[in-house]
C-alpha cells in the first residue's frame, strides 16, 4: 500500500532532477513545487509533461520514462490529502464555493464531502447524480487510502 504523499515525493524527485540538469528555471522550478506542494488537486501532466530527459543517466531515464508512461496514459489527479488532521473536512463539487472544483457537467454541483475522521478520510456521496466510485466500486460512503481512485463524474483522482 502506497504511504500518504508518496506521488508527491515522486514529483518532487522528478522536479528537482529536472532543475538539476537545467530544464528548468529558477522561477519555473519554485513556481511548479509551490503549485504541487499547495494545491488540494494535482494534474501530474502539467507539472511534468513537458520535460524532455532523455540525456539523462540510463537509471535515470527509466525512472522518467516509467513517469512519461504515467501522463500520456492520462494518470489520474492526485488528491492530496493532509493525513496529520489539519483539515477535517473537505467539499467536491463543480460549484466555484467547493474546496475541489471539477469543472464537468457530469459533476454534480455539490458532489461527495470528505471527512478526517480518527486518522482516516471518509468519503460521503451527496445523493449525487451520476455518483462516485472507489477503485471502480459505486459507493455512498467509503474509507479512503492512498493509493485508492476516486472516480466522480469523468474525473479520476488517486488518493495521496
Amino acid at each position: 500500500m502506497p504511504t500518504p504523499g508518496a506521488s508527491r515525493q515522486e514529483l518532487v524527485r522528478t522536479l528537482t532532477t529536472a532543475y538539476g540538469a537545467g530544464l528548468l528555471s529558477d522561477k519555473t522550478f519554485a513556481y511548479r513545487i509551490d503549485v504541487l506542494l499547495s494545491s488540494a488537486l494535482i494534474d501530474p501532466r502539467r507539472l511534468v509533461g513537458d520535460l524532455d530527459l532523455r540525456r539523462q543517466r540510463p537509471r535515470m531515464a527509466r525512472v522518467i520514462s516509467w513517469l512519461w508512461g504515467l501522463v500520456r496514459s492520462r494518470s489520474p489527479e492526485i488528491l492530496a490529502l493532509d493525513w496529520t488532521g489539519g483539515h477535517d473536512e473537505l467539499l467536491i463539487g463543480r460549484h466555484h464555493a467547493c474546496d475541489v472544483v471539477l469543472p464537468s457537467i457530469n459533476v454534480s454541483r455539490r458532489h461527495a464531502r470528505l471527512y478526517f475522521r480518527d486518522g482516516r478520510w471518509i468519503l460521503r456521496d451527496l445523493e449525487s447524480t451520476n455518483g462516485t466510485r472507489v477503485n471502480g466500486l459505486p459507493v455512498g460512503r467509503s474509507e479512503l487510502r492512498p493509493g485508492d481512485e476516486i472516480r466522480i463524474g469523468s474525473h479520476r483522482l488517486r488518493i495521496d
